[in-house]
């Protein structure tokens, strides 16, 4: 067995290469970690993105057909209901990353 002051150097040297191993870590890049309000810009425009596809597609069908703006209703509503799964698709994309990063973390 080890005496006490060869114990004691042996974890000042763990300590000292714990400390290296942490200082020379790579650091995460700004802009790999989106924030809030680029999170929120996002959803934004899947949905008006979706809304003015839609909207698109329906005048165009109403105007190559010369009928009411029945085409136009129905898919402004297929282009909302598309925006809005495209936005919890990412909402649950975003959750799935943070969900991740908690437990990467938490790991030992």
């Amino acid at each position: 067995m080890a005496d006490p002051d060869q114990q004691q150097q042996l974890e000042q040297l763990e300590a000292k290469i714990d400390a290296a191993k942490q200082r020379s870590a790579p650091k995460p890049r700004a802009d790999e970690h989106y924030s809030q309000a680029q999170l929120a810009w996002r959803m934004v425009i899947e949905l008006v993105a979706g809304l003015g596809i839609g909207f698109g597609i329906g005048y165009g069908l109403d105007l190559l057909f010369g009928t009411l703006p029945i085409f136009m209703v129905l898919f402004v509503m297929l282009g909302l209901a598309a925006g809005v799964k495209t936005m919890l698709r990412s909402a649950q994309e975003i959750q799935d990353k943070k969900v991740a990063e908690e437990a990467e973390n938490k790991s030992p």
